[in-house]
């Protein structure tokens, strides 16, 4: 790499960039490979077996493209018309576009659509004013469902074939075009109406062609693999044009085989030893859930694929990850995925991560890479010409050979698609560090919600792994209501066919969805849509057109939709009771202020958490009542355990705060469902907020309780002994559910005191069909001993969010040496104000908080566990030190010392103190949710599920 300026552009000038061979144009390309390459070609899949194809050479090729074109000719069309071709077989796509590169004339790809008539007919009507007139080339059952546009012009593929079958190839001649004659106008992937053609040339092409040639290494010997439509830039460029200029065979394939079935992907790399091939992300999640799935693998040879280009979206570090470790076994190279970059207006791909997973590893999303040869690269303010500081997030702009000169007929959006000095402004947000791209963003694609720009990839790729919605069928965007002074967000989703049937389960993943975003974004979302899967519109590469969806809803498309959604939500909330009285009344006006709904639609009777409130809510919502109700100081604990208006309203009215109650340590989180209730118990700082967002999970499931140390309220004694805290448990859990079977967990801290819980609750006879531990072995005392108090109010501060993981690293060392009453005056002084505010936290609290954490440590320092338990399910995380392997085998293993069944260990995502997380809640609760119901099946009938 060349020495790097200051500012975030890559020079043009470096040492190891190609030379772009400039040829005079395409046609070129498959004259020379049909002399030069005269037994490789294109072969067409359509068979049941992945082997199953038609051979085409390159010499046949030629042949079949020259009689099409001596018919083109035939039908008045010449260089300056263009020609539309709508066939989505390759075996028909390739010969008509090479009929019309040989004859200099300039292409159009398109492809039907079937789904919605209205539409269609409003895309073929603006592709034939855009392109002044163009003729439709398609085939004859395509051509009996063409909507009725005015003035169009259609050949059939079939009649062109017939009128040519007799041709002498060699009187048909090929015309020759100049560098800047338009080959290929690939429509964007905008609405029908407004759709921009983006002018790709000859010179374009081939220039791309030669450097991305180099870059991948391409040669004859090479065996590619397509199966995306060639209305896309990728199919043509990438996966076509690319093999062919260099000799290379190639294999195309139709789109519907692979999407149907993603294991064929893999299938067809083996059987025709394919050495090169595109997969965007979500086939790549496609294919993991594929493999998972299946009782018996395929067991495919992938030894001779050098790699695979995955762009068109956003490249989640995980899911590439997973793909690399499930396909390892099958000889699948480390280094295979490149995630790469590219846009129709710089001829696909143009930049590769060729350092992918290595470099990309502690990110959530996948780098793009460094760029091809003659491919210049820099990120400037947006909207401006002026670069920014190296890892600065800017606007990625572009220059070089490769990149369109602007698009057909549209001399506004080409004005606007440059910069002043001439760069082509992507619309993408990024940074530059190292020479290497990382894309945040896209300019377009995001929500700005009070001024915060949030990107929508972002939280789909949250979506995508949530239980209940089918994959790459879900899509965040923004509406502006009249009015409204922000954009709103807006979530649809596809739910799967057994939640989409079952109203409860629907619910819940409303619930679910919401609640993510809460999490993931910090507010909530306005709308949220299910909707069916054939009502997200997507490109052929499977991107869904939010922009679409945006003016659908906003049409009143999805009015319907909306209104099922509410009625649904209205039944399942128990229908609508209206408050009664002034605090009623307040507290519903308080309710609407959390979750920005109008005060009227609030139930007196609904639950806060199925309202969508959060642990945060919670904290807020305390502050608001003791601002809207003078002297009235309600404790977290009696929010949580009266989360209604009519509850809370009845709990202020007879002034009754809760300080003197009696200490229970049971809150009841979730009280709807009829499951086997699930307890709970605390980690080691001792408090129950850490579930508060897993409880929503087990909404109208099952009941969902946690138990809380005693010795947060006034006048409360804490445990003396870890006897006492366990038979303190059970005996609360005894007056909540007199008798089993009996559900229990334990976080942390907590698995142990579950452990000596189902111990009591078996003495007495009672069945504990569940028990699970989540990531701690039965031996704490060693990690209790290394626990002095600055340990344990460090890791409080760090488990608060008040400071850093790196913080809390460094913190114990330098705190020690303090007095007590600094070392906690210290951490809350770290701690953000905004945070200490949300959780309504001063020194004086943290400082009891601390001592009860510091107990709860003393007492783990005396215990040693004994007996056993029928059975137990492990859920391993990363742990705090060392390798999840490591510790699985070496401490969480122990537990079978003390099971009478072996246990079932389970990996879960995230490190200790993430796994109920906001970046891994969702996938826990999908992980625990599962293994709870399949533990209660399994002892309820006394045999595995499914035997």
């Amino acid at each position: 790499m060349g020495t790097m300026t200051t500012t975030q552009q890559i020079p043009e000038d470096r040492p190891g960039t190609a030379t772009v061979e400039r040829g005079t144009d395409l046609a070129g390309l498959l004259l020379r490979a049909a002399a030069e390459f005269p037994e490789h070609g294109v072969r067409y899949c359509s068979g049941e077996r992945a082997l199953d194809h038609t051979p085409r050479t390159y010499p046949q090729l030629l042949d079949d493209s020259r009689r099409l074109l001596d018919s083109l000719r035939a039908a008045g069309v010449r260089p300056g018309r263009v020609v539309v071709l709508l066939l989505e077989q390759p075996e028909k796509f390739l010969p008509a576009l090479w009929a019309c590169l040989l004859g200099g004339i300039t292409v159009c790809p398109l492809v039907p659509v079937r789904d919605d008539p209205q539409r269609w007919a409003a895309q073929l009507s603006h592709v034939h004013a855009l392109l002044e007139g163009p003729l439709m080339v398609t085939d004859c059952r395509t051509r009996a469902e063409l909507p009725a546009v005015e003035g169009l012009a259609v050949a059939t593929f079939e009649e062109l074939a017939r009128a040519a079958a007799d041709t002498d190839v060699r009187t048909v001649a090929t015309a020759s075009a100049a560098p800047d004659d338009v080959a290929l106008l690939v429509l964007t992937s905008g609405s029908t109406g407004t759709a921009k053609a983006v002018r790709l040339t000859h010179g374009n092409l081939l220039a791309s062609l030669a450097a991305k040639a180099e870059t991948q290494s391409l040669t004859a010997a090479d065996v590619t693999l397509n199966w995306i439509s060639y209305d896309h830039v990728a199919a043509l460029v990438e996966a076509h044009l690319l093999p062919l200029s260099v000799g290379a065979v190639q294999v195309q394939a139709a789109p519907e085989s692979v999407l149907a079935d993603p294991v064929r992907f893999l299938e067809l790399i083996d059987a025709h030893r394919v050495t090169m091939t595109f997969a965007p992300n979500f086939l790549l999640g496609l294919i993991n859930e594929a493999l998972d799935r299946m009782p018996v693998p395929p067991r495919p040879d992938l030894s001779c694929l050098r790699h695979i280009i995955s762009g068109g979206e956003a490249n989640p570090v995980a899911t590439g990850i997973g793909f690399l470790d499930r396909l390892a076994p099958y000889g699948l190279r480390r280094g295979a995925l490149w995630p790469a970059f590219g846009m129709t207006e710089t001829c696909a791909g143009s930049i590769y991560d060729r350092e992918f997973a290595d470099a990309d590893r502690t990110a959530e999303f996948a780098a793009v890479g460094r760029p091809v040869g003659g491919l210049r690269i820099r990120v400037a303010a947006v909207g401006t010409a002026v670069p920014l500081a190296a890892g600065e997030v800017g606007e990625v702009q572009l220059k070089g050979p490769m990149v369109t000169s602007g698009y057909w007929n549209d001399k506004e959006a080409t004005e606007a698609a440059f910069t002043a000095d001439g760069w082509f402004r992507t619309g993408d947000l990024g940074r530059l560090v190292g020479g290497r791209l990382t894309l945040v963003g896209r300019t377009k694609d995001s929500v700005i919600v009070n001024g915060v720009n949030y990107h929508s990839h972002d939280i789909e790729s949250v979506l995508d792994g949530l239980e209940g919605i089918e994959r790459s069928f879900a899509a965040a965007f923004p509406t502006r209501p009249r009015g409204s002074d922000t954009e709103q967000l807006v979530v649809a989703f596809a739910a799967t066919s057994e939640v989409a049937a079952d109203e409860a389960a629907l619910h819940r993943l409303l619930i679910a969805v919401r609640d993510s975003v809460v999490l993931h974004w910090g507010f909530r979302p306005a709308l949220l849509l299910p909707l069916p899967k054939d009502a997200f519109p997507k490109t052929s590469l499977g991107k869904i057109q939010r922009s679409l969806m945006r003016r659908r809803l906003e049409s009143g498309a999805y009015a319907e939709h909306l209104a099922s959604v509410q009625e649904l939500v209205a039944r399942q909330l128990g229908g609508h009771v209206a408050p009664v009285g002034s605090v009623e009344d307040t507290l519903a006006e308080l309710y609407g202020e959390l979750f920005a709904a109008d005060p009227s639609t609030i139930s007196a009777t609904a639950g806060f958490f199925d309202l969508g409130g959060t642990s945060l809510d919670i904290l807020r919502l305390k502050r608001l009542i003791s601002q809207r109700f003078p002297g009235v100081n309600l404790p977290v604990l009696t929010i949580l355990g009266s989360p209604s208006i009519r509850a809370l309203a009845a709990r202020i009215e007879t002034g009754h705060s809760g300080a003197s109650s009696p200490y229970d340590p049971v809150v009841p989180l979730q009280t709807s469902g009829e499951g086997t209730p699930l307890f709970c118990v605390h980690p080691g700082v001792g408090e129950v907020l850490v579930f508060v967002n897993l409880a929503k999970y087990f909404v109208r499931e099952r009941p969902f309780y946690a138990l809380r140390a005693r010795g947060f309220n006034p006048g409360e004694k804490p445990f003396e002994s870890f006897a006492e805290m366990a038979r303190a448990y059970a005996d609360a859990i005894r007056s909540t559910q007199p008798h089993g079977p009996y559900a229990l967990a334990g976080y942390s801290f907590g698995a142990a005191v579950a452990f000596e819980v189902a111990k009591l609750l078996e003495a007495e006879g009672e069945r504990v069909d569940f028990l699970g531990s989540i990531n701690l072995p039965p031996h704490i005392k060693y990690r209790m001993d290394e626990l002095d108090f600055v340990e344990t109010a460090v890791n409080l501060a760090m488990f608060l969010d008040l400071v850093s993981k790196e913080q809390a690293g460094t913190l114990p060392a330098e705190l020690r040496p303090l007095p007590r009453h600094e070392q906690l005056s210290r951490l809350v002084g770290l701690a953000p104000p905004a945070r200490l505010a949300e959780l309504d936290l001063d020194l004086e609290r943290f400082t009891a908080w601390a001592d009860l954490a510091d107990g709860l440590t003393g007492l783990g320092r005396t215990y040693q566990p004994s007996g056993s338990v029928a059975r137990m399910s492990v859920f391993c995380a990363t742990p705090l030190r060392g390798s999840k392997q490591d510790w699985l085998n070496n401490e969480l293993k122990r537990w079978e010392d003390f099971t009478r069944e072996t246990p079932r260990y389970i990996d879960v995502p995230g490190e200790h103190y993430t796994l109920m997380g906001p970046t891994h809640v969702t996938s826990f609760q999908s992980i625990l949710r599962a293994e709870l119901d399949q533990s209660l099946v399994r002892t309820e009938s006394g045999r595995e599920p499914g035997e």
